[in-house]
Order: C-alpha cells, then structure tokens, then sequence
C-alpha cells in the first residue's frame, strides 16, 4: 500500500512538472511570436515601460448560451533595481459571461500593468479586471502615438491572439488570481507570487527562457 501510495505520489509530480514544462514554453512562445511580428507586437516603449507581464498561453472559451473562460499563465514583474525580471509567479484568470453565443476557442493572452498601483492590485490574491482597476484594450504595431495615449489612460493593458490574430481586448469582469499551488509545484515549496516577486525568489529552471526573452525585448530597462 505504501509503495502504491509513493507510486501515485511520483506519477502525480511527474505530470504536474510536464505540464509546467508544457505551459512555460507555450507562454514563451507566445512573446517570441508576438514580439517579432513587427507590424503586430506589441508597443516597444509600452513594454519597456510596464511594471509587470502576465502572459496566459492558450484561455480557454467556451460557450452555449452561457460563457466561461479560464486559463493558466504567469506573472512576471521588474526587479526593485528595474533591471531585468524577477522568477514568475502563476496565476489563473477566470471569467464568465451571458448572450446568445455559442462555440469553443482558445486564445493566448498578454497584459501588461503599467504603474505601480497597478502591480500591488495584481500581487493581491485576487481581482476583477476593470473593477476599480482601468484595464484597456492595448495598441499594436508601431504607432508611437496610440503607445502614449494608451500610457495615460489604462493602470492595465489587455492583448489576445486567437487564430493568428493579435490584437487589443477588454477583459472587464475577468478574475486575475495567484495560484499557490501551481508555485508550489514549479518551486517545490509553498509560495506566494508576491513573495516570489518582492523577495526576488532565483528563476527556476523551467522558467528561464521566459524571463530571458522579457529581458531581451524590454531591453531591461
């Protein structure tokens, strides 16, 4: 019974670290694909700018009558000395909402918090976009003008990609939380992504290419 026991224990680790290994490599990916598709990345100066990135590679939508999403993802944010990024942080994100719709879809998605007030909502242990938050669709491609205007109206910047179309969306209603038993597997002990973020945990191993390509494209300002 006890071998048995620390069989399913191991087979248990084993899948949630494939899965990890799975979802961080889809979520860097998603950056890399974004990022050099110039005339449909995102901002440069709006990433060199933001505070945090939250990237959720694949949400999952579906909807007969009554609509859902979920998806998993991570958060990374800038080191105290904002130079470079610190490990990430998992978060889940939630959401529900009501119409005539039917249909399945998955979509990649990419905030981006832009201010301090921003990231302390983000590090919470959860939130509702657009809920007291101001959360904008986010400017794509070079235009230097919607990345100014978009620095001084939106706390938080929303992006999707769904059948390879990058573009900005509202996630008004949506719910951002931490996932502290994802961290627990990714770092094998119990943490909170705020820990993680304020005490600048080391990057494990998984999650180095991610943090190597955010260092790489906000040129680690």
């Amino acid at each position: 019974m006890r071998l048995l026991t620390l069989s399913l224990l191991t087979c248990g680790f084993l899948w949630a670290g494939a899965a990890h290994q799975e979802r961080v490599r889809d979520a860097a990916s998603v950056l890399r694909e974004v990022m050099e598709t110039p005339d449909q990345a995102i901002p440069q100066e709006l990433l060199n700018r933001a505070h945090c990135a939250v990237i959720v590679p694949g949400l999952k939508r579906a909807a007969f009558i009554l609509g859902a999403r979920y998806g998993k993802g991570y958060v990374s944010c800038r080191k105290k000395s904002r130079v470079g990024w610190t490990a990430p942080g998992t978060v889940r994100i939630e959401g529900g909402s009501f119409g005539l719709q039917i249909g399945a879809s998955e979509t990649d998605v990419v905030l981006l918090v832009m201010n301090e007030r921003g990231m302390d909502r983000l590090l919470s242990s959860q939130f509702t976009l657009g809920a007291g938050a101001a959360v904008a669709a986010g400017p794509v491609g070079r235009s230097t003008r919607a990345a100014t205007d978009a620095l001084l109206t939106a706390e938080i910047l929303s992006w999707s990609r769904s059948r390879g179309v990058f573009a900005g969306v509202s996630l008004d209603g949506a719910t951002l939380r931490q996932d502290v038993g994802d961290n627990r597997e990714l770092y094998g002990r119990t943490l909170e992504s705020r820990e993680i973020i304020e005490k600048e945990v080391p990057v494990p191993k998984l999650a180095r290419e991610l943090i190597s390509l955010l260092n790489k494209y906000s040129g680690r300002h």
